[in-house]
């Protein structure tokens, strides 16, 4: 039976779209396939690592009969990758195998059968719904996910907390060294007061799929589940379990020291002064006063670099150690012309916001050097 019959990118396209998710290795096999349905001229497209789901549906000719199979996900992207773009790609179905023709190259690959197919439940219980721009979404995610742990014991912080709290909506990350912070408004939105933590791989996997535009997200929050609508894509993700740190008790208040740089310079200097640094040691030093700021590092072989740069500074002379990756990695998010630091004493964290802007906070602990 022909599955579907179109242009080499038809088809690539939305298998790109569900298979992100796909890992290399499974304890399961079938879970490195991705399950084609196909009813008429339309074709969807699953593919799920059981903690996350994704779909999505395209025209895609064939015949019309209905079929069902899952077929491995990343032979047949690099199979459709390795043909040329004007090629006319067929897929069919027959006895057990995939076959795929574009010209005079052909392909059969092994399947297995779609009831097999593991897919998520989705939960019919909602206590949340709401509405939100794709770009804005994307743009929550990109302010805070740099600073999401990758692989802590502690499992709630190997997410994004999402907050809805009347017409905002609130993103936190925080590995423990560092916490990130952003909010939006939806006007009219009038959301009771929900946090749920959404998984790292999540989070990441939205920043590719979602669009730098207007048109909407519609998200839904049921009980230990999240799921994400937009433009003819759905996610579904389990959540994280856990409580989330206090985030409100974490961003420091009243500091009297501030520091307003060009973020352009700031990120300049510290990636020139980090070019002495190790992977074991990240420490740069700073001192802030009248004259400005002053980066330095010293490692190891007793190599030293220091940079001096402008900027407007209130208060008494300060001299803080921080770990230089996580100063770079607010900077390399953030696209403003300023920057403000604000600075406790040497042994507190310091906070960086961008001035006039109540929509971001950046808390980042002190290091000893």
């Amino acid at each position: 039976m022909l599955l579907m019959k179109a242009n080499r990118d038809a088809i690539l396209k939305p298998l790109q779209t569900v298979a992100g998710i796909v890992e290399r290795r499974h304890t399961l096999p079938i879970l490195a396939n991705v399950l084609i349905r196909k009813n008429a001229d339309v074709v969807s497209l699953l593919a799920t690592d059981v903690e996350i789901q994704i779909s999505t549906e395209a025209e895609l000719g064939g015949d019309p009969g209905p079929a069902a199979t899952t077929v491995a996900a990343r032979k047949l992207i690099d199979i459709l990758r390795s043909l040329p773009e004007s090629a006319e790609v067929s897929i069919s179905l027959d006895n057990r195998k995939a076959s795929v023709r574009a010209g005079k190259s052909r392909f059969a690959l092994q399947t297995l059968g779609a009831d097999d197919y593991p897919t998520v439940t989705v939960s019919e219980d909602t206590t949340t719904r709401f509405t939100l721009p794709q770009d804005r979404l994307k743009h929550l995610f990109h302010m805070v996910h740099f600073a999401m742990a990758q692989q802590d014991i502690r499992y709630y912080l190997n997410g994004l907390l999402l907050v809805t709290d009347g017409d905002l909506i609130r993103v936190v990350a925080t590995d423990g060294h560092r916490l990130a912070y952003c909010q939006a408004e939806v006007e009219g939105a009038g959301l009771a007061r929900q946090e749920v933590i959404i998984p790292r791989k999540t989070v990441l996997e939205l920043q590719r799929l979602l669009a730098d535009s207007e048109d909407p997200v519609d998200i839904t929050v049921a009980p230990n589940q999240v799921r994400f609508a937009f433009g003819g894509v759905e996610m579904i993700s389990k959540l994280v379990e856990g409580k989330f740190p206090d985030y409100q008790r974490v961003i420091p208040q009243g500091y009297g020291k501030r520091l307003v740089i060009r973020r352009d310079d700031l990120a300049a200097s510290l990636g020139r002064a980090s070019i002495l640094t190790t992977e074991k040691f990240k420490g740069v030093r700073l001192a802030a006063s009248d004259q400005g700021l002053k980066v330095q590092i010293t490692n190891a072989e007793q190599e030293e670099a220091v940079d001096e740069i402008e900027g407007e500074y209130n208060g008494d002379p300060i001299e803080v150690g921080f770990n230089v990756s996580y100063l770079q990695d607010v900077l390399g998010n953030l696209k403003v012309e300023n920057v403000s630091i604000e600075f406790g004493d040497s042994n507190t964290s310091a906070l960086l916001t961008v001035p006039d802007d109540e929509s971001f906070k950046y808390v980042v602990m002190p290091m000893r050097i």
